[in-house]
């Protein structure tokens, strides 16, 4: 059996052909950390303790499936969002900190308000952006609605994992007869597919050749096309001065603004993440609904 000191040096080795040095050290001790439970102070004090043999199987299990170009989190089954674990498998998006950005603004801007909101999440894949927003201002109700029965399963999981109380739906945004099933709502949320099908040669293969492709990649010749789905359906179904909060490819920044200008709504602003990128995007709708 492996000490858990070889486990770790054999792991940042064989890793550094797909990653740098920095990331393959960080896929170890995270990985480590999830078959033995000890952190990387106590397996430094202790690194000379063998793996046991449960333990020796799931290392060599998952190392082959790292080599293979699964990204950790699908190898251990969770991913951290906002200070909370989720459950995540090939079928959602590993949730990313940009995200935890677009959640904190929504937080930020709604957590003084008084009444009841109703809010929709359009494209849950795991959850984590109602249960976090539910998690952090209880009082709303949120709806949220994905294509991929998969990723329903799994936010649901998640959902009762942490305790909140969420209705899902199937439903394809895109289909606008399908568009009756929703109500009417205070906010529209979304981390919509966005990336163009063109930029999928750059990716990492982690990336391009794990995650759900459904929930990434957008035609190149419509790469607004979820944005022009969400201002249709938010024209419908939200309340006077209504909000639509979205993440975007910082690329399209720009004219996913004048989109949502255009097509009626106030107040419509870009809000750069923590790289300097223009990654988010707020509209208001005051006007009377048709």
């Amino acid at each position: 059996m492996l000490t858990c000191n070889e486990a770790f040096y054999e792991l940042k080795s064989k890793l550094q052909p797909l990653y740098d040095e920095r990331e393959a050290a960080a896929i170890a001790h995270d990985l480590l950390y999830h078959i033995t439970g000890m952190d990387k102070i106590k397996r430094l004090i202790e690194k000379d303790t063998c793996l046991s043999e449960t333990q020796q199987r799931e290392y060599e299990r998952s190392l082959e499936a790292l080599l293979q170009g699964a990204p950790i989190q699908y190898v251990t089954g969770e991913a951290w969002f906002m200070g909370r674990m989720f459950q995540v498998n090939k079928h959602v998006l590993i949730p990313r900190p940009e995200t935890e950005e677009l959640v904190q603004w929504m937080i930020d801007d709604h957590k003084n308000k008084s009444g009841h909101i109703q809010i929709l999440d359009v494209g849950t894949g795991s959850g984590c952006i109602p249960i976090s927003l539910k998690s952090a201002l209880p009082e709303i109700e949120i709806t949220s609605v994905d294509i991929s029965s998969d990723a329903l399963d799994v936010a649901k999981e998640n959902a009762k994992r942490a305790g909140t109380s969420i209705q899902f739906l199937k439903l394809d945004i895109l289909d606008t007869r399908e568009h009756n099933k929703l109500g009417v709502f205070d906010v529209i949320v979304s981390n919509p597919p966005y990336i163009p099908q063109s930029d999928k040669h750059a990716m990492h293969t982690n990336v391009k050749d794990q995650e759900p492709a459904i929930a990434l990649f957008v035609p190149d010749h419509d790469p607004l096309l979820f944005y022009k789905a969400i201002a249709a359906l938010g024209k419908g179904h939200l309340n006077q001065n209504g909000y639509i909060y979205c993440e975007l490819d910082a690329n399209h920044g720009a004219v996913c603004k004048a989109l949502f200008e255009q097509a009626g709504y106030d107040n419509v602003a870009l809000r750069k993440d923590m790289h300097g990128n223009w990654r988010m995007i707020r509209a208001s709708f005051s006007q009377e609904t048709d």
